[in-house]
């Protein structure tokens, strides 16, 4: 294993160049270092460390590592193959051998060099790296869904706003322009008086081998599940072909993938979605298999606002896709206004008025929504100069808490009421939901800080 001096490169620079100074010896300093051969000077670089590099954290990674101002010393996976060609990865990029890489988050969130980590790994363990990471004082991008329950949720959220912390949540969506341009005509009245949301996104999977099996050498188990209750392994568990639809460790779709159209809902409609509201619908659920998250779902969500959510499965009801001309069934979120409506999916926008889709919004508009090009750009800009994300963490814990409730209603089959002020379900049937906010840790994992 490599490890790199706790001594960060911004002071290491700074004590060298002032040594020079002093005794008036000669100093040679890589042209990369002085912010030639189109980087900026390491001084002026934010120091990344990532955490899960599976996947989706494989993503992220290479899309840090073209981020200029920005330089990735660390990944950390509990998968020895894959933290090996992370490594191998950022030292090619680089043409360096530098990248140290760790088995234990604790190893690589203890280095005092690094400013900011990024959170790639399994959805149980994204609140307990974040909470980490936040209270040693470095700035957080996690991929969403954020937590298992409304507790974990609620702890990071109060972590991160006693420690000031940048937080940057994996709702990338926010930082695409079709979005932006959809939310913010939705926002300042161009399709009249919201009446309606439409959310679809695609389901979770059933079945899942169910025999126990060896675990892999590549894999440290044990540190896999964390907070889990421990299982025994059963055949590629840790895969996400698998883990995803598995409660002990997700939400499954309802949040994993629905999370991003229910995000541009929220984005969109403002302090309309943030009134108390009822919640009902039907889902349906595995019963073979080891995979035990809705594989379909149907849910209405009215706001004491006057707003109706009506959140599906994909694939989008065929009148909602022949009144949008649309064509991909599998996500989207479409706003219903008194004097029109909008649509967008990934790439796509259409309004019921074609020139809405390209409007410029003039100055004279009430809103004009945080504009973010490039969602990890913009964190590790946020990290910099210590200033807000676009996906910060109260709307993340929005977002989240809107999908656990989804799923606490199917699962129970109630009709609950929820309080977004107290972040509690009120009235009939409340307690058993309620009960639902928490739930054990395997020892020796807590969301206390240490």
């Amino acid at each position: 294993m490599k490890e790199q001096s706790s001594l960060s490169r911004r002071s290491f620079l700074r004590r060298s160049l002032a040594a020079s100074t002093a005794f008036a010896i000669p100093v040679i300093v890589p042209a990369c270092a002085l912010g030639r051969a189109g980087r900026p000077a390491a001084s002026e670089r934010i120091v990344l460390g990532h955490i899960g590099v599976g996947d989706r954290g494989s993503y992220l990674l290479s899309e840090t590592i073209q981020i200029k101002n920005a330089q990735v010393v660390a990944v950390c996976d509990v998968k020895k193959d894959r933290r090996e060609k992370a490594v191998k990865v950022v030292d090619d990029t680089y043409s360096s051998t530098s990248c140290a890489m760790y088995n234990n988050s604790e190893e690589l969130i203890a280095r005092k060099d690094i400013d900011a980590i990024v959170v790639g790994s399994c959805d149980h363990w994204h609140v307990l790296h974040s909470l980490a990471g936040i209270r040693s004082g470095k700035g957080v991008y996690v991929e969403k869904p954020l937590g298992l329950t409304i507790e974990e949720d609620q702890a990071l959220k109060k972590t991160v706003h006693k420690h000031d912390g940048i937080f940057q949540f994996g709702t990338q969506q926010r930082s695409a322009r079709e979005f932006w341009q959809a939310c913010n005509l939705v926002r300042n009245g161009y399709i009249g008086k919201l009446k309606e949301i439409q959310v679809w996104a695609p389901p979770s999977v059933a079945g899942g081998p169910t025999e126990a099996a060896p675990v892999p050498a590549t894999l440290d188990y044990d540190r896999w599940l964390g907070q889990a209750p421990f299982t025994p392994y059963t055949l590629e568990r840790d895969s996400n072909k698998w883990w995803w639809h598995i409660s002990d460790y997700a939400t499954g779709f309802i949040a994993g993938w629905g999370i991003h159209p229910v995000d541009i809902a929220l984005w969109g409609a403002g302090d309309l979605l943030r009134t108390p509201c009822t919640i009902e619908g039907t889902g349906v659920f595995p019963k073979e298999g080891v995979c035990n998250c809705a594989t379909d779902w149907n849910i209405k969500l009215a706001y004491d606002s006057g707003v109706l959510v009506d959140f599906r499965a994909a694939p989008a009801p065929p009148d909602w896709l022949k009144k949008y001309g649309a064509e991909d069934s599998s996500h989207g979120t479409a706003f219903i206004g008194d004097q029109g409506w909008v649509y967008v999916r990934r790439g796509e926008i259409v309004t019921s008025q074609k020139e809405l889709a390209k409007l410029k919004f003039p100055d004279t508009d009430k809103v004009r929504l945080y504009e973010s090009k490039h969602h990890l750009r913009n964190f590790v800009d946020c990290v910099r100069d210590h200033k807000p994300t676009v996906a910060p963490i109260d709307d993340a814990v929005e977002a989240d808490l809107f999908c656990m409730n989804c799923d606490a209603a199917i699962r129970l089959k109630q009709k609950l009421r929820w309080d977004p002020v107290k972040e509690k379900f009120i009235g009939a049937g409340s307690d058993e939901a309620n009960a639902r906010h928490s739930r054990t840790m395997r020892a020796p994992w807590t969301l206390k800080e240490a």
